[in-house]
């Protein structure tokens, strides 16, 4: 566990040097703030709070960012270091491959969750010193939609690893994480909404649905989000929500596999690569 910790804390010293913490948590805050400003406009059409638009808002800006922040950061993760050579210099050590891969993922996801935090909760201390009406319940899927952000940006930052571990080259893994955040984010959704809208639906049946909603993270992440309650009223997804059989329970187990299967397969890869 040591091991762990002292290789996180390197990676997390490399990313404030080379500026991608500050990078991201700005790049985050800045918008997080703009959406909060601008989300008051459509409140008094659809009946329905400040911060409520903003979850909507912040919650489908985070399916397009994070996921590729989460790719950006640990696509080279490993390959990257193979190629600088500090790689042979780190195994060096008495260090397991399996503790280097845990110790940078856990880099990356304080990183993430460090900018998610401070960039998103700007958001919300806008509202708070705007004077801005909210509830409990809002604050509470404000709060919902963090988490599962920082839980999303998981997701992505293990499939980086598995192509880090598995390629030879930077710029072989760049172009397979750029295709992984294309395929999930948007080809995935572009090729399931067309499927259905042809068969007008026949044959999707709740159990089918809810399996292909499940097999795309970010959908699991939108469902979770924007799925039910005034975020669902407001962002039109609580029809195929109610037509699938996924709860926040089961959504929040589709995201955590997400992230367990691709980290894993990562390690057993990396276990096994001849350096």
């Amino acid at each position: 566990m040591n091991n762990i910790l002292i290789i996180a804390q390197k990676e997390i010293q490399e990313g404030v040097r080379n500026r991608w913490v500050i990078a991201v948590t700005l790049l985050l805050a800045s918008l997080a703030l703009t959406l909060s400003f601008l989300g008051g406009a459509p409140t008094g059409n659809v009946g329905v709070g400040r911060l409520d638009i903003v979850i909507v808002s912040l919650a489908s800006l985070t399916i397009f960012l994070v996921p590729l922040i989460a790719l950006l950061l640990s696509h080279d993760a490993i390959v990257g270091e193979l190629e600088r050579g500090t790689l042979l210099l780190l195994l060096s050590y008495p260090v397991a491959r399996s503790q280097i891969v845990l110790g940078k993922f856990l880099a990356h996801i304080l990183i993430l969750s460090f900018a998610t935090l401070l960039g998103y909760g700007a958001a919300g201390l806008a509202l708070v010193v705007g004077g801005t009406p909210t509830t409990t319940q809002s604050w509470i899927a404000f709060g919902a939609m963090i988490g599962s952000s920082i839980l999303l940006g998981a997701v992505f930052t293990a499939l980086g690893y598995l192509v880090s571990a598995t390629v030879g080259q930077r710029s072989t893994a760049g172009g397979i994480a750029l295709g992984i955040w294309l395929f999930f984010v948007i080809i995935y959704d572009m090729g399931l909404l067309g499927a259905i809208v042809s068969t007008k639906g026949q044959g999707f049946s709740p159990r089918l649905l809810s399996g292909l909603l499940m097999a795309n993270p970010t959908d699991a992440y939108r469902l979770l989000n924007l799925g039910s309650g005034t975020a669902g009223s407001v962002s039109a997804l609580s029809g195929l929500a109610a037509n699938s059989m996924l709860t926040p329970t089961v959504l929040m187990a589709s995201l955590a596999l997400w992230v367990v299967i691709p980290l894993s397969l990562a390690m057993l890869r990396f276990s096994r690569r001849e350096l």
